[in-house]
């Protein structure tokens, strides 16, 4: 079982991040949480090649060939190992997503965003990086994943007045008036959308043939005129 990151190693996960060489511009370690189960819950495994260059420059997705090499040796395997131990809760069914300290600052443009998505809006922002950097999950055809998404994205401030009066409609609904309430159906929210993909994300392709399959009876395929369990079949039984 993957280990866990400690305090310490989460605060120097933290240092290092908000230390990152330019011109990368890193998650910070709260939006690095939500991003990573964005990355988990897709309905197709994502590679470390492909996701670790989106949590370390949000903006081009792009980790420079000359980049410090100690600092990201140490930055990925930090980075890794809580993606591992992420992959392996969510697996059983809850985990425990990092916070804030306190509340962000709501915009100016949604001040009436509830004070529990505040606090829950930085990690929601991680989350939803990765679904716009992998849209394979927003895009999947289920109303369940669909539902679980909405109650993810209430906490985030509403771009226009249609997600506004979307999200106060959720909020009456299905109402998170603290922050336990909030955190609480956050995880649900996640894990089932992790149940609803997990299928998918570990279906194993079918081996296709480059060749049609030859039958015992039919000709040989070395066109020596005889048939095929009687030539280059039978070093197949």
């Amino acid at each position: 079982m993957p280990s866990a990151l400690t305090d310490a190693d989460l605060e120097r996960l933290d240092e290092l991040l908000a230390g990152a060489p330019a011109p990368l511009q890193p998650l910070d370690v709260v939006a690095l949480d939500g991003f990573l189960c964005g990355v988990l819950v897709q309905p197709q495994r994502i590679g470390l090649a492909q996701w670790l260059p989106a949590a370390l420059d949000i903006e081009k997705g792009i980790v420079p060939e000359d980049v410090d090499t100690p600092w990201l040796a140490e930055v990925t395997r930090l980075i890794e190992r809580h993606h591992d131990a992420l992959r392996t809760q969510l697996a059983e069914g809850s985990f425990d997503p990092l916070l804030p300290a306190e509340a962000v600052d709501a915009p100016d443009e949604d001040p009436d965003l509830p004070t529990p998505s505040r606090v829950l809006s930085r990690w929601v922002a991680g989350f939803a990086h990765a679904a716009e950097q992998f849209p394979a999950l927003a895009e999947l055809p289920d109303d369940r994943v669909a539902d679980a998404l909405d109650r993810i994205w209430r906490h985030l401030p509403a771009a226009s007045e249609y997600e506004r009066d979307a999200r106060d409609a959720l909020n009456r609904e299905r109402p998170v008036a603290t922050l336990e309430a909030a955190i609480e159906d956050l995880v649900a929210a996640v894990v089932e959308i992790s149940e609803q993909t997990e299928a998918a994300r570990y279906r194993v392709a079918q081996r296709r043939r480059d060749t049609p399959k030859v039958g015992r009876n039919d000709p040989c395929p070395c066109r020596s005129g005889k048939k095929f369990k009687a030539c280059c079949g039978k070093a197949a039984v």
